[in-house]
């Protein structure tokens, strides 16, 4: 989901494709390719934050086991503060 004005854009991630730290799992068929596969997700969701950081933009990651009434209170938090940063 995007946030145009104050920039924020926000990921939920799923556990298995994104690699939770508390939840990733990795198939025993074909292992080696799934270790492969998991970690350039990883890798390009680093780069995703860094190249929108780059640009302006707050990105917020959000766990698909996260409860969403307290990751929305945390959004709204955040768009508030930017977007009464510049007032």
């Amino acid at each position: 989901m995007v946030l145009s004005r104050p920039k924020i854009a926000i990921y939920v991630d799923g556990c298995f494709w994104h690699s939770c730290p508390l939840h990733a799992t990795t198939p025993k068929t074909n292992r080696e390719w799934w270790e492969a596969k998991l970690a350039t997700n990883v890798t390009r969701d680093r780069k995703t934050d860094r190249d929108l950081a780059v640009l302006g933009w707050c990105v917020v990651r959000v766990w698909e086991h996260e409860d969403m009434e307290a990751t929305a209170d945390r959004i709204a938090r955040l768009h508030s503060t930017r977007t009464h940063a510049g007032n």
